[in-house]
């Protein structure tokens, strides 16, 4: 087969916006080097991407699969950030019944390779017959797995209750700084979880069943991690690079932009907090109000992003505490459900970044240099990703009760004002400053995207199978 030959490559992402961006970011560049891409989700998954530059539209279709309906699934529910975290499970068995369309639709187009995400088991079982070749993508990064271990390990049993996550294993061969989960992480993870197939299982399967694993990382910034997996995989790791996200304004947006931009030009450099906390994390009242204290006891100007929560049909719930918004209206923005992200981190105005530490959105700090204040959300890989960057000393993690995830405003404030202005905050802001070398370098985003597709390449002109 010549180097250059046209494969045809199935794109098969999870079903939820972290996942199905990155996916499309890798879809493009594969279309561009010439390959037929068939990206493959949920018409209402699909409907959500962004339109596709013309010159790419003859390599890339979008496959639509209607998601099956399963008992516990509210009705036209197609992604995680519609349900509570409790109703995940129920998304994961719609996803599983993509099975059949899936094979279907193998069987009928000449696919050469699947790229595909953590969930979809059953994969290998219909792959290999028909001779389609895979490859895990995951959108996290090999710190996680690098945790998590090798297909022994996922697979097993040795890791039963909530509190075997909580210790570093065995198997990690360097130093890791505590990576690891607290125990309030594990059980409010745990609730995502298919009880017949767990997130472990699934991936275990995958990581067995592939002909190599690739993830959002590179090895100038997680080189041991990568080589660790190389040798609990006993397969090719081969890192798709950071896929930072390219700065473009949304153009249905510009007004609620173009406001936020004049407020930002207003404040001083590197002076504002900015506050997000992913589309997908719900914290309770107690925990809102304790966190909007601690903003405001902070005394530092910031922009917050706020999602209120749904309380019954068409009614949305004000989670921020009474009186607040007017209290810090002279130094403060609170924004609700949307705001353009990567164009708030942009602004040399913003020093420091509050995240639920999602790996997405930590890229796009990093992307520009901004100090990271750590308050982890509940699920998959964010407490890990709290503990890489607090001992990548990057930023530093809001300390909470190890058990319950409790916290206090005093705490937030002290971590928020230590990472944003304390003269011993230095080292966090120069080395999140740092990071742009790695997060922000495209050059270096591409090497690893045309590693990544020469790996390919290759791999279909060799006889070599793992």
């Amino acid at each position: 087969m010549d180097r250059t030959e046209r494969l045809h490559i199935a794109m098969f992402p999870w079903l939820a916006y972290g996942h199905t961006m990155p996916f499309l970011q890798v879809s493009k560049f594969l279309a561009q080097k010439g390959h037929r891409i068939s990206y493959i989700s949920t018409p209402k998954n699909i409907s959500r991407l962004p339109k596709l530059p013309p010159h790419l539209s003859s390599n890339l279709s979008f496959v639509e699969f209607s998601l099956p309906h399963v008992h516990g699934l509210p009705p036209g529910v197609e992604s995680t950030s519609e349900v509570p975290i409790d109703k995940v499970p129920y998304l994961k068995r719609a996803y599983d019944k993509l099975r059949d369309p899936l094979t279907d639709f193998l069987k009928n187009s000449n696919v050469n390779w699947i790229i595909h995400d953590f969930a979809p088991y059953w994969l290998p079982g219909i792959a290999a017959p028909l001779g389609v070749n895979l490859v895990f993508f995951s959108i996290f990064n090999a710190s996680m797995f690098a945790f998590l271990g090798p297909p022994s390990a996922l697979l097993g049993d040795r890791r039963k209750r909530p509190e075997d996550f909580t210790v570093v294993p065995e198997w990690i061969d360097y130093p890791c700084n505590n990576i690891a989960f607290k125990l309030h992480e594990m059980v409010n993870h745990q609730q995502c979880m298919d009880d017949d197939m767990s997130d472990f299982q699934r991936m275990g399967r995958l990581i067995q069943g592939c002909q190599f694993v690739t993830m959002r990382t590179c090895f100038e910034f997680e080189r041991d991690a990568i080589k660790l997996l190389i040798k609990l995989y006993q397969k090719p790791v081969v890192p798709v690079g950071l896929l930072p996200p390219l700065l473009s304004l949304p153009s249905n947006e510009d007004n609620k932009w173009e406001a936020i931009k004049s407020w930002l030009d207003s404040q001083g450099e590197k002076s504002v907090l900015y506050i997000a906390l992913g589309s997908e994390v719900n914290l309770s009242e107690e925990s809102m109000h304790q966190l909007a204290f601690g903003i405001e006891k902070s005394n530092l100007p910031f922009i917050w992003v706020v999602r209120n929560r749904p309380v019954g049909e068409g009614q949305m719930n004000d989670i921020i505490p009474p009186g607040f918004e007017k209290r810090v209206s002279n130094r403060g923005l609170v924004l609700r459900d949307w705001a353009p992200q990567l164009q708030i981190l942009a602004h040399s105005s913003v020093g420091g970044f509050l995240t639920h530490c999602g790996w997405s959105s930590i890229i796009e700090a990093l992307k520009y240099g901004r100090a990271l204040i750590l308050f982890s959300g509940a699920s998959s890989d964010q407490g890990l990703n709290a503990r890489l960057l607090h001992g990548k000393k990057v930023g530093l993690e809001i300390e909470r009760n190890e058990v319950d995830g409790s916290f206090t405003s005093d705490l937030v404030a002290a971590t928020i004002r230590r990472v944003m202005v304390e003269p011993e905050g230095e080292v966090f802001r120069a080395n999140a400053w740092a990071m742009r070398e790695i997060f922000g370098n495209e050059d270096l985003s591409n090497n690893c995207l045309n590693e990544f597709t020469r790996f390919i390449e290759e791999f279909s002109t060799s006889a070599c199978h793992y």
